[in-house]
This record gives C-alpha cells, sequence and structure tokens, in this order.
C-alpha cells in the first residue's frame, strides 16, 4: 500500500520537482532569467542615463560639456538633481545674447575705423578720443590734473 501511495503522490507531482540524480530545469531556467534581467535592466539604466548627453549632441548644444559633467556626477553620485539638471539644460535651448552684443560692436569698430578715429594699432581694450593722437591725450591728462 505504501509503494501504490508513493506512485499515486508521483504521478500527480509538478513538472518542476525532479528525481534525485536528474537536472533541475526550473532551477536552470530561473539563473539564465535573471542574468538576462540583470543585464538588460543595467543596459537599459546606461541608456536613459545617457540620454540627456544624446539629447545634446544631437541638437549641437553649446553647452553640451556641462551636459557631460552633470551626467557623470549624477551616475558616480547618484544624486539625481545633477541628472535632471542635465535634461533640462539638454531640452531648454538657451538664447544668444553674445552673438547680437559682437556684431554691434564690430560694426561700431568698422564705423569709427571708416571714420579714421580708430587706428589698426589700438589694442581691443584701450580707448581713445576720436581724432586725437595719443600725446594729445595724454596732455589733455595732465592739463586735467
Amino acid at each position: 500500500m505504501e509503494n501504490s501511495l508513493r506512485e499515486a503522490a508521483i504521478a500527480h507531482a509538478p513538472f518542476f520537482v525532479t528525481a534525485p540524480g536528474e537536472t533541475d530545469v526550473l532551477f536552470v531556467g530561473v539563473v539564465w532569467f535573471v542574468v538576462i534581467a540583470v543585464f538588460l535592466v543595467g543596459a537599459f539604466y546606461l541608456s536613459l542615463h545617457a540620454l540627456p548627453e544624446r539629447l545634446a549632441h544631437h541638437a549641437n548644444h553649446t553647452q553640451i560639456q556641462l551636459i557631460g559633467i552633470l551626467t557623470l556626477l549624477a551616475l558616480f553620485t547618484h544624486n539625481n538633481v545633477f541628472w535632471v539638471a542635465a535634461l533640462v539644460l539638454a531640452v531648454i535651448k538657451f538664447p544668444d545674447f553674445i552673438s547680437p552684443i559682437q556684431a554691434m560692436a564690430n560694426a561700431l569698430k568698422s564705423l569709427a575705423q571708416a571714420k579714421g578715429g580708430l587706428g589698426e594699432s589700438v589694442p581691443d581694450g584701450a580707448t581713445a578720443d576720436v581724432g586725437t593722437t595719443s600725446a594729445e591725450t595724454t596732455k589733455k591728462e595732465h592739463k586735467d590734473v
């Protein structure tokens, strides 16, 4: 009677119960699933982490180095504020304030050179009175003192 009960239990056992000495198929399947899942989650995490840098690269942003530094800081410190800041910098296109100002400065410089007031020998940071030479400028400064 004990053998018949044992045979009945073996017949109704689930598929993942293995006999002694056989390969546990469920265990091997779960191990492969976990290993593949860890690699896929890691690849997804790293690709998501590089999203701000890819966005900035495709949009040809001028602050791409800052975005890259922020993403690396977020990766190594696990601080999400750096990643959010990098994403905001990558998505928002900041207006170019420097180009119009440089264009105006270049236009004024060319107008001054056309009138003869600004010579080629004047350094970029130096100022000179229009129509006067450097010797006359120094004489005026000495009289004012």
